[in-house]
């Protein structure tokens, strides 16, 4: 099974409600995330449009587009925001890790980020995907819900999830594919299907230590006091 029970043919797709937040927890049915959007049938794409997404925030590079372009609804609006500087094949040739993948995410792409938690404070419910849901996004969610105030461990949760989502036949195939172009590749299989808590919380804790928070390194990168007080308001409920 390739899909998602919400919305089938889109891999890796889930709500980020429920996540607990000191008293209060992210609100249900207001950001998701996933993967590509490519292989959604017309049952996929009404299932999609039934949860009522009013932005599809698309963090892909123009040749992944071209490659498998998005099934969505017409009356959703799209954001293309690419995140990497690079392509995806140049992290496979270059067999660097995960956790140095998304250290140029954060150094490199701060001004995506912020315009990807700009672009969930203009308009909800809001899609967040890239071609796994994995990488990509699992750094921007996660930026995203610790600068809301979500705790830490349930942000690490949260992106550790990933790997258990990922259909097991997918991930044969792809990694098979890669280590015929990369056979020497140490990082292959990591990059392709793994998302380790450990990587991500060091990478949280990172940015706690160069910037104070992830909502100071998005300050650092343009946002307002006012943006991140809204981000806050969007995601959170009232504390109980």
């Amino acid at each position: 099974m390739t899909g998602s029970p919400l919305v089938p043919g889109a891999m890796n797709f889930r709500d980020t409600g429920g996540l607990l937040a000191g008293a209060a927890r992210t609100r249900p049915g207001m950001l998701y995330r996933s993967g590509n959007l490519a292989r959604l049938d017309d049952t996929g794409v009404a299932a999609l449009g039934s949860l009522g997404i009013r932005r599809i925030i698309d963090l892909r590079a123009d040749d992944e587009v071209m490659h498998e372009p998005s099934r969505v609804p017409s009356q959703v609006q799209t954001t293309r925001v690419p995140l990497f500087l690079g392509s995806v094949a140049s992290f496979f040739a270059e067999d660097i890790g995960l956790a140095e993948m998304y250290r140029r995410i954060i150094e490199h792409s701060a001004a995506g980020l912020v315009d990807v938690v700009r672009g969930v404070i203009t308009d909800q419910p809001v899609l967040v995907h890239c071609t796994v849901g994995k990488d990509r996004t699992g750094v921007t969610i996660a930026v995203a819900l610790a600068a809301a105030g979500v705790e830490r461990d349930a942000v690490v949760a949260d992106y550790a999830r990933t790997e258990s989502l990922l259909p097991v036949e997918r991930n044969r195939q792809v990694v098979a594919y890669l280590r015929s172009l990369h056979p020497e590749a140490r990082h292959l299989e990591d990059l392709a299907t793994r998302s380790p808590a450990s990587v991500m919380r060091e990478l949280l804790d990172d940015v706690d230590a160069r910037y104070g928070s992830a909502a100071d390194y998005l300050r650092a990168h343009g946002m307002t006091d006012d943006e991140v007080t809204e981000l806050r308001r969007v995601l959170l409920t009232a504390p109980e």
